[in-house]
């Protein structure tokens, strides 16, 4: 996973460079936070009303019990804004793709059951839509929430939880439900207002 860390943030800051400073947006999803994951997310202008956003983020970390929950993860989405940009409602179509190795974690509402005693390594594909709508804070500030629903294919190697566990063999699984939810801090490099 360390090989495309470098990758995934030279995209996020290949982005803006030369584009207009009004233009411009980049945000941290504090939700995302919230597993532990450090992310960033950068938006650029394309049209008056659309614009893209590409997000990315990593989770580097193994805690007591090799409970964990690692991954790297990119999220591409195109987004029309219903008024103008960067402010108020905006529809997204967005993809995603990310590599993971979790295991020993129980999550809320028995969510993909299995993960509390095995552990999980493979990678996930798949894209969706979503709603969200962006409320001016201040002439840099913005706070957005999101939620996406979609569809995910996941391929993987499952093992018994502990470290370097027995191999138990592969599977894949197709999954459709939320695929983007968030509750963004916005910082826009030059406001419109």
């Amino acid at each position: 996973m360390k090989n495309y860390t470098l990758i995934l943030f030279l995209l996020l800051f290949a982005i803006p460079i030369g584009m207009k400073a009004q233009e411009v947006g980049i945000r941290t999803n504090l939700l995302y936070w919230g597993t532990t994951t450090p992310n960033l997310s950068v938006e650029t202008a394309l049209g008056k009303k659309i614009t893209l956003e590409v997000t990315g983020g990593y989770n580097p970390f193994t805690f007591h019990d090799n409970k964990k929950l690692r991954h790297w993860l990119v999220q591409p989405e195109l987004r029309l804004w219903t008024c103008e940009k960067f402010v108020g409602s905006f529809f997204g179509f967005h993809a995603h793709y990310g590599e993971y190795n979790v295991g020993g974690i129980k999550l809320p509402l028995e969510i993909f059951r299995g993960l509390e005693n095995h552990r999980y390594q493979g990678y996930a594909v798949g894209g969706g839509f979503s709603y969200g709508y962006q409320w001016y804070l201040g002439p840099h500030w913005n706070i957005e929430a999101q939620f996406g629903f979609g569809y995910t294919y996941t391929e993987f190697d499952r093992y018994e939880c502990h470290k370097c566990g027995e191999h138990l063999g592969k599977g894949h699984k197709h999954y459709f439900g939320p695929t983007r939810i968030g509750v963004s801090l916005v910082y826009l490099f030059k406001s419109k207002k």
